[in-house]
C-alpha cells in the first residue's frame, strides 16, 4: 500500500455546509437594475426594513448607469476632459485681459532691474 495516505473525512472549511450546520441566512432582498444597453444586474440587499436601496446601480457588464426602471434607464453621466491650468485661466480671462496682466508683469519685472544682465545694456 505504498502512496495511500490521504486524509479521510472532512477538514475545517472544506467544503459547503447547510444551515444546519452554520445558522440561518440573514434575509436577503434581489432588486433589479438596467442599464442604457439592456444589461440586468441583480444586487443583493438586506432584507431589512431600515435599509435604503439606492435609485441608481453601476452595471456590472459594462459600468454604465443603471436603475430600476426597464424602460427608462438613466443616461450616461457625461465626464469633462481634463483640463489644463492654462485652460481654466482662459475660461476666466478674455484675451484683452491676459495681455494687460502681461504687460503689468513685464513693467513690474523691468522696475526691478530683472532680466538686464542677461540682455547687456
Amino acid at each position: 500500500m505504498a502512496g495511500n495516505n490521504a486524509i479521510k473525512g472532512r477538514r475545517v472549511g472544506s467544503g459547503p455546509m447547510g444551515e444546519s450546520e452554520r445558522g440561518e441566512s440573514a434575509p436577503r432582498v434581489f432588486v433589479s437594475f438596467w442599464c442604457g444597453n439592456g444589461h440586468e444586474t441583480r444586487p443583493s440587499f438586506s432584507g431589512h426594513n431600515e435599509v435604503e436601496i439606492p435609485q441608481v446601480w453601476d452595471c456590472s457588464s459594462c459600468g454604465l448607469p443603471a436603475g430600476q426602471d426597464k424602460e427608462n434607464p438613466p443616461a450616461r453621466v457625461q465626464t469633462e476632459p481634463y483640463k489644463t491650468h492654462l485652460a481654466y485661466v482662459k475660461e476666466r480671462r478674455s484675451d484683452t485681459d491676459g495681455a494687460a496682466l502681461l504687460d503689468e508683469a513685464i513693467a513690474t519685472m523691468r522696475a526691478r532691474g530683472v532680466g538686464r544682465g542677461a540682455q547687456g545694456s
